[in-house]
């Protein structure tokens, strides 16, 4: 059929067709790429209702408070990592509830159920500043603070513990700092093929942001998860809920850049001039605590917390199940508390 058409009418036929498909495409594409955000679920309902919000700098900040312990005066206060929210603390959350008498969460900015502005510079020091404003707010800028991080929420941490120490602005007093898989170390951080795909593809970063659905996040999740502690499909669902909340979705290559670069000693330090360990051995009033998942892909075992022992002497470290991975608090709740209490009952 196609050797009875002319090559010219066959040339056109064909550019035709591209041009049709073309047409066809566009409002497809134009669907897909604003698919409405998930609905709330139940869980999450229920996490956001239970929280409150304050502003910073005109941005509505998302945190949880809940008074616990009767006849103690201790706070904690938990930084979340990238790229979910406070609600990874949930399975935790009830048990540090009776320890202490206040448990705090925020959600940081362009995260979870806080504002996504865009555009927008995200940075760790801005972070560590909605971190300090919420203490402000809260009433708690004389207390003595305990922090628990994990992850991006580790480089939040050692950056108020140095604003702490320099007497910088925010007045944060830090009783101890315990870091749970931070990829603190660049020689040791191993970022996903999804986070270096949008923090080196500035020209399709738009597009990803975009193209980037349920099925291509709950892969690269469940990668930094153990085989034996995958995620429920529903918490999947709510971790992407939470990341789609405010277009947090078109956000996701911006503090990808931050995640990939500033979260990291090296980064901190070039930034103050002193190399920030010595901020941590220097500071005789804080205890510090390392948990840590050693299956974790992203800041793999041996090497990160050998390097972490060697560098940061001064602090105890827990290292659970060999079949742990970068959720600690998630994939092992109980042997991550065992180690927390362990380490905040020891003074």
């Amino acid at each position: 059929y196609f050797d009875d058409i002319p090559k010219s009418s066959f040339a056109d036929y064909m550019r035709e067709w591209w041009l049709l498909v073309g047409l066809l495409c566009i409002p497809l594409l134009a669907v897909y790429l604003h698919i409405p955000p998930p609905q709330l679920s139940p869980a999450l309902l229920t996490w956001r209702s239970a929280g409150a919000f304050f502003t910073f700098r005109s941005n509505n900040i998302f945190y949880r408070e809940t008074y616990g312990a009767v006849g103690s005066s201790d706070v904690v206060i938990l930084l979340h990592g990238f790229p979910t929210s406070s609600l990874d603390w949930y399975k935790i959350w009830e048990p540090l509830n009776r320890r202490f008498n206040r448990v705090i969460a925020l959600d940081f900015l362009g995260f979870g159920f806080s504002d996504k502005p865009r555009p927008h510079r995200y940075s760790i020091f801005e972070q560590a500043s909605v971190v300090e404003a919420l203490v402000s707010h809260l009433g708690l800028t004389e207390q003595r603070v305990n922090l628990l991080s994990h992850d991006y929420g580790d480089t939040v941490a050692l950056e108020l513990l140095y604003r702490s120490d320099h007497n910088r602005t925010g007045h944060l007093t830090i009783n101890s700092l315990c870091l749970s898989n931070g990829g603190i170390f660049p020689e040791t951080h191993h970022p996903r093929f999804l986070q270096k795909l949008l923090k080196d593809s500035s020209f399709l970063s738009p597009v990803l942001t975009r193209l980037t659905n349920y099925m291509v996040f709950s892969k690269g999740l469940g990668d930094v998860f153990g085989p034996y502690t995958q995620p429920t499909d529903a918490e999947l669902l709510d971790m992407w809920t939470g990341v789609r909340f405010n277009d947090g979705n078109l956000v996701m290559d911006r503090y990808c850049t931050i995640h990939c670069f500033q979260t990291s000693l090296f980064f901190l330090e070039q930034v103050h001039g002193i190399p920030l360990l010595h901020v941590i051995s220097l500071s005789p009033c804080l205890s510090v605590h390392m948990i840590y998942g050693p299956l974790d892909p992203v800041n793999p075992h041996p090497q990160f917390i050998f390097l972490y022992q060697k560098l940061v002497q001064r602090s105890t470290v827990s290292v659970l199940d060999e079949h742990i991975s970068h959720y600690p608090q998630l994939e092992d709740p109980t042997g991550f508390l065992n180690a927390y209490f362990s380490f905040i009952n020891a003074f």
